[in-house]
Parts: C-alpha cells; sequence; structure tokens
C-alpha cells in the first residue's frame, strides 16, 4: 500500500513492519520450482530433477585431497577466524593457479577471499555501483535483476537469443555503454551452458576501453565485471578465455570472480575470490569485513592445498569433465531425436557448465485434457506433473518472453536417470495438440 503501509487491521492502515527494499525483494523462482520438485518426491513420485544448479556428492564428490585436508586442518585447530583478505597460503596459491592456469598475473593486493562467489557479486556491485547508475548485463543471465536492486541500480538488459548462443556482442552492447557504471558478463553461462569465444569477447574488451578512453578521467570508469565460476568445466573445442589475458589493459576494469563450489562440486564449502585492481579489491574488502563474508578457516587452508596439487586437480576434471558432457549430450541427443521427429523442441549444444538450453516451444498448444498451455510456466507445470521432469524457464533469468526455453542442470542426475525421463518427455510432447504452425516452424528449424 501507499506509504510503505501494511495490509489494514480493522479498516486503519498499518506502518510496515519491514523495508521498503525487503518488501520488493522477489523470491528466487528457482527455488520455487526446487519446491515443488521436493513436494512431490515426498509424496512418492520419482522426478528427473534438473532444477538445481548443484552437484549430487553421490555422483560428485569433491576431490578426495580436498576433503583429507579440511579434516586434517579441524583437526589441527584452524578453528578461529581466518585473516581478513583471506588466509595468505590460499591467496598466493590462488594468484599461482591464476597465473599457471589462466595467464594472468596479479599481485597479491588484488586477490580477496569470500564465503563463495556471491559476496564477490554483492560487494563488487556495492563498491562500485551508486543507485541510479545503469548496470548492463545479457539475458538470460543469473541473479543480475536482484544485484541491481539491492544496490538501487538501474537495470539495462540487453536479450540474447538462441542463434547467438545466449551471448552478447560488441555490437548488441555497444548502444547500451554510454553513461554505463558497470558491464556484467559470464563464461560458461548460467543459465545456458554456452561460452565465449576469444574474437567475441576481445572485440568486448575493446568496446570497455574505447568508452574509459573516451571519458578520459572526465567520468568514472566503466567496470567489466567477469563471472567465471563455471570456468574449469568445459567441453570440446571451445576454451575458456579472460578479459585480462586478451587485453592486458583491461585489468584496470575488470573484476573477475570464481570459487570451488562449482569446479570442484564444492558448493557447500563456500570458498570464493575476487581478483581485480587492488584498490577496487581493497574497498570490496572492507565491504566483505562487515557483511561477515570470511570463506571457513579449514576450507580455506585445505583450497590452498588443492589449487597447488595440479595432478590431482587435472585428474579431478578428467573424470568430473567427462561425466558432465555425458549426461549433457544424453540430453542434448533425447531433444535433437525429438525435434528430427518433427516435435517443436531445440537445443543448444552443450560447450560448459553443467548446464543444457532446451526449447519446449509448446505455446498455443492444448494437453489431453484440454487446458491450454501459454507460458513458460504452464509448460514447466505440464512436464512435471505428465513426465516427472524438471526443469527451470528462462523467466527465472532475467527473459520476459513465453519462449519455452528452459535450464536443465545435470548436476544432480545419473545418465540412467535422464534416459529413463526422455520416452516420458517424448510421450508427454506428442500427447499435446500442438498447432500446425508450430510444427512446420519445428520441421523448418
Amino acid at each position: 500500500m501507499a506509504g510503505g503501509a501494511e495490509a489494514p487491521s480493522g479498516g486503519v492502515p498499518q506502518p510496515s513492519r519491514v523495508s521498503a527494499l525487503a518488501r520488493g525483494m522477489a523470491g528466487s523462482l528457482i527455488l520455487e520450482v526446487a519446491t515443488d520438485v521436493r513436494t512431490r518426491t515426498a509424496r512418492g513420485r520419482t522426478i528427473c530433477d534438473l532444477t538445481i544448479g548443484d552437484f549430487d556428492p553421490r555422483q560428485f564428490p569433491i576431490p578426495q585431497v580436498l576433503r583429507d585436508r579440511i579434516i586434517a586442518a579441524l583437526a589441527a585447530g584452524e578453528t578461529n577466524y581466518p585473516a581478513a583478505p583471506g588466509m595468505p597460503a590460499l591467496r598466493e596459491a590462488i594468484r599461482t593457479f591464476s597465473r599457471d592456469r589462466l595467464g594472468v598475473d596479479y599481485p597479491l593486493e588484488s586477490v580477496l577471499v569470500t564465503s563463495g562467489a556471491r559476496p564477490v557479486l554483492y560487494s563488487a556491485y556495492r563498491t562500485l555501483v551508486d543507485p541510479g547508475d545503469r548496470v548492463v548485463f545479457p539475458v538470460p543471465s543469473w541473479q543480475n535483476s536482484y544485484y541491481c536492486q539491492l544496490a538501487g541500480a538501474t537495470e539495462v538488459p540487453v536479450s540474447c537469443d538462441a542463434p547467438a548462443d545466449f551471448l552478447p556482442s560488441r555490437a548488441t552492447l555497444e548502444p547500451h555503454i554510454r553513461g554505463a557504471r558497470l558491464l556484467v558478463l559470464n563464461s560458461p553461462v548460467n543459465p545456458t551452458g554456452t561460452m565465449f569465444r576469444a574474437d567475441a569477447l576481445a572485440a568486448i574488451c575493446d568496446l570497455v576501453l574505447e568508452e574509459n578512453a573516451r571519458r578520459a578521467g572526465r567520468e568514472r570508469p566503466l567496470y567489466l565485471l567477469y563471472d567465471q565460476v563455471y570456468w574449469m568445466l568445459t567441453f570440446g573445442a571451445v576454451r575458456h578465455v579472460t578479459p585480462v589475458a586478451l587485453r592486458p589493459a583491461m585489468s584496470a576494469y575488470t573484476i573477475s570472480l570464481d570459487a570451488i563450489s562449482k569446479s570442484f562440486a564444492a558448493t557447500g564449502l563456500r570458498v570464493g575470490w575476487a581478483l581485480g585492481p587492488p584498490d577496487v579489491v581493497r574497498y570490496m574488502g572492507d565491504l566483505v569485513v562487515h557483511m561477515g563474508g570470511w570463506a571457513p578457516r579449514p576450507e580455506q587452508v585445505a583450497t590452498a592445498v588443492l589449487l597447488g596439487s595440479s595432478n590431482a586437480v587435472d585428474e579431478y576434471h578428467r573424470t568430473v569433465n567427462r561425466d558432465l558432457k555425458e549426461r549433457l549430450d544424453a540430453l542434448y541427443a533425447g531433444v535433437q531425436a525429438m525435434r528430427a521427429a518433427g516435435l517443436p523442441v531445440a537445443a543448444t549444444e552443450p560447450a560448459g557448465a553443467i548446464y543444457l538450453s532446451a526449447q519446449f516451444a509448446l505455446g498455443g498448444s492444448r494437453t489431453p485434457g484440454g487446458e491450454r498451455l501459454v507460458t513458460n510456466q504452464d509448460i514447466r507445470r505440464y512436464l512435471l506433473d505428465e513426465a516427472d521432469f524438471a526443469a527451470v524457464p528462462f523467466q527465472a533469468f532475467g527473459v520476459p518472453e513465453d519462449t519455452g526455453w528452459f535450464r536443465l542442470s545435470v548436476g544432480a542426475v545419473s545418465v540412467a536417470d535422464i534416459e529413463a525421463a526422455l520416452p516420458k518427455v517424448r510421450a508427454a510432447v506428442e500427447r499435446c495438440h500442438i498447432p500446425a504452425a508450430a510444427r512446420r516452424d519445428a520441421a523448418s528449424g
């Protein structure tokens, strides 16, 4: 209600018990979908759950060296506060790991350790962005709208489509960069599993450098926040690239974020880090102190050892990347087989992360019971009801249109789970009364 009033009691508007920010903050659609899945599972349904960007530790355990070193650190009494910017041994390990694996060489002052990647995102937004500042980001992408809301920023979403692998280009970003304060990019991308190629990312870096040269100290800089938490989970010919390795001058304007959360299936251990300009990182660190956003000390001690264990890291990813690719390939092949049969579905070829983008273009169709499917939420519920198949619509990633695109996450399912689910999905799609135009579009695609 106006003026921050809540529902009336006895006809008199009551003052709000919470802040305007809290009242306006929407919950996570991803978690809403996951709750729906858990409710059905508790009732005895067997669901192929492709919703949460997490790992089932029974299928994807953390590296043994990480587990062993955490236990050893606890036994050694490493249970008090860590150093505020991160344990020195871990910050040095991150520097070395980033230099050797990514080709970027940072001073120690550029490294900030946090409790996972989210504090890096939040502290970067709050360090660089004032209320009203413009933040440019592609959609679909993960959570940028929420962080803009927390910072009071003006959102500038840039729509990206399937023919472009859901990735922005210099051409699509250029009309929005003038006067912006922050550009946020992610590769490999959550939710799409696609990746920047070197030439495309280099062109975007050139755009950022040119814009900062134009400002020449008369305006505040344009920064790039580069989320690369999935970079070690990549497949095929495309190789992960970073802004600073491609254009060293970008080091003055780039904050990169990384973590063990995804690359080592360690989402619950909460170790992440930022690499960026020392002055910016220092202010981010001050915010993290007041947030209490430190990574746990035993996990920091163990992560320093893990990152320094080159053979263990390589062996772990040989196994994990192979197993993830098997799952993604099984999903992709199943969707492509449906498409070859003339059904209105599609998918992007997996390149990295734990995600497949799949389209179930059932808008305008009618279910066997006569219900008309209009929105992505309608399609999501239909696939869950009829095929025990749980996916997250792209609305959870900032896409307003109901185009039938979904994120499928494979970190908590087996190949057998996927192979069992695909015939049920195909049967559910075939049972729909699909408009002839949609079938023609599928056949011509």
